[in-house]
């Protein structure tokens, strides 16, 4: 293992690490001066598609780093048994890991294919693919390790998501409009699921205070914001607009 130049090395307390993409690339790189960092009886996670690259790094780490218990898991994020694979290493090992601090590092990622305009971008397959490498299995191992969530991961990374991607149909596009419209606090049955089902209890009580406070936007005015905005068709395309700000 390389020495790490210019830096002193910070012992950690004990910890338990999840680190994933790590049998390559930046993975690898930051795996090996992770290691030792992570102070006696910490855990180390490393989870990678590639078995025989995850074995070879998992060994020199554990050569490197005697007090560190190292385990890999082989598992491809961007699938259904992959993802399974993965989250349930992470159920089973992270209990009986120490508690003092807990480091999560969702590297594994992919770049789609780069050669195809928004347009192009007509195969759900392919689409949902990506996502569930991208996204999900980010999404399913953070909520893995942290129990309990707050509710609401899948909705705002949905919204996030569509913002990012109608930015990048704007620049591609630019004889197409886009704006992204946030219509803001409605009050609808979507906002009653949100007052009453949410499972976070102080956000519960949030949404169940707008309703009291009579701050929720009644349908109709905001719709004609939004008309009024495509009217004047003087907005930036891609822009994320609110209502509250127009």
């Amino acid at each position: 293992m390389e020495a790490e130049p210019g830096a002193e090395r910070r012992r950690w307390a004990a910890a338990s690490c999840v680190l994933t993409g790590a049998s390559r690339g930046f993975g690898r790189s930051l795996a090996r001066l992770l290691a030792p960092r992570l102070g006696p009886g910490s855990l180390l996670l490393l989870l990678a598609r590639s078995e025989e690259a995850l074995a070879q790094l998992a060994a020199e780490l554990r050569d490197s780093c005697p007090g560190l218990r190292v385990e890999c898991v082989a598992s491809d994020l961007g699938s259904e048994e992959g993802l399974r694979r993965a989250v349930g290493a992470v159920r089973e090992l992270l209990p009986g890991g120490p508690p003092d601090r807990l480091l999560l590092i969702n590297n594994a990622g992919s770049l789609g294919d780069i050669s195809k305009s928004f347009l192009s971008l007509t195969d759900p397959n392919e689409i949902n693919t990506y996502f569930a490498f991208n996204i999900t299995s980010a999404l399913c191992l953070t909520s893995s390790a942290l129990q309990p969530f707050r509710s609401w991961a899948l909705y705002c990374s949905g919204k996030a998501a569509r913002d990012m991607m109608f930015r990048v149909l704007a620049a591609e596009e630019p004889d197409v409009r886009v704006l992204n419209y946030a219509p803001g606090p409605l009050d609808t049955d979507m906002q009653l699921l949100a007052r009453t089902r949410t499972g976070d209890a102080e956000m519960r009580q949030q949404f169940q205070s707008l309703h009291d406070s009579g701050q929720l936007i009644d349908c109709a005015v905001s719709a004609q914001k939004l008309l009024r905005l495509l009217e004047e068709n003087t907005f930036t395309s891609g822009a994320h607009m609110d209502f509250y700000s127009v």
